[in-house]
């Protein structure tokens, strides 16, 4: 079995990515069971004055030294669980230490199986008005939609004043279902929850969209890599998801 680094940016998705990881190695390989698995995180107070400042060479240079660290534990590949993370990873540049599964594509890849065709996206500012969605659902004929501009804001300050400290509140649980709300009257057939904390307010049960839970597609993305039913992901940074 492959050895998964976990290149930690937030720290409650990438537990959350941890655990899923180690559930699915429960309920398949039998009890206390899972592919050998390390997480490196830096805390993200180093990167998000880079974030404010839109400076994403800077954000890359710092997921590198972590993907560097994995590397260098014996990992033979790894996965970001963070959505926005996945755009200064993307930059061109120098190549990652170890080859990983683009969160994007396995979502996307997701999406297309359940043949869905519109598509809203919650996740950060960032990623919301960024090309990274747009890019890996349009791929395969998919419409990327984001909330309008008031509900974006939202979304992002929820993320960052609750959700990445570990706060779950019930009001903001009833705003994002009025997003979602929004988002199905625009024609959406389904949310990605792209923030890699928002599976963590956002339930299947409790929205009003059928969700992609970012978080849990990557985690089993990555233990069908550990072992061995998906192929050896050849993807090392760069615009490209593959």
């Amino acid at each position: 079995m492959r050895h998964l680094g976990i290149l930690a940016h937030s720290t409650e998705g990438a537990a959350l990515c941890f655990r899923a990881f180690c559930q699915e190695g429960f309920a398949e390989l039998g009890p206390y069971d899972h592919p050998d698995v390390t997480l490196d995180c830096i805390s993200m107070a180093r990167s998000m004055p880079a974030w404010q400042a839109g400076d994403h060479p800077a954000v890359r240079g710092i997921l590198l030294e972590s993907a560097a660290r994995l590397a260098r534990a014996g990992a033979d590949f790894f996965v970001c669980p963070d959505n926005t993370a996945h755009m200064a990873l993307g930059l061109p540049g120098a190549e990652l230490p170890l080859p990983g599964l683009h969160i994007a594509e396995v979502v996307a890849e997701r999406a297309a199986h359940e043949g869905y065709r519109r598509v809203g996206v919650l996740g950060t500012a960032y990623t919301m008005e960024g090309p990274l969605y747009p890019d890996a659902l349009g791929a395969r004929g998919i419409i990327a939609d984001v909330p309008d501009e008031r509900d974006r804001r939202t979304v992002h300050e929820v993320i960052f004043a609750e959700l990445v400290n570990g706060v779950f509140s019930a009001a903001a649980r009833e705003e994002y279902g009025r997003v979602i709300e929004r988002l199905a009257a625009r024609g959406c057939d389904a949310v990605a929850l792209v923030c890699t904390e928002i599976p963590l307010l956002v339930t299947p049960e409790a929205a009003p969209l059928p969700t992609l839970d970012s978080t849990r597609l990557l985690a089993r993305a990555a233990f069908e890599t550990a072992v061995g039913r998906r192929p050896a992901p050849v993807w090392r940074g760069g615009p490209s998801g593959g």
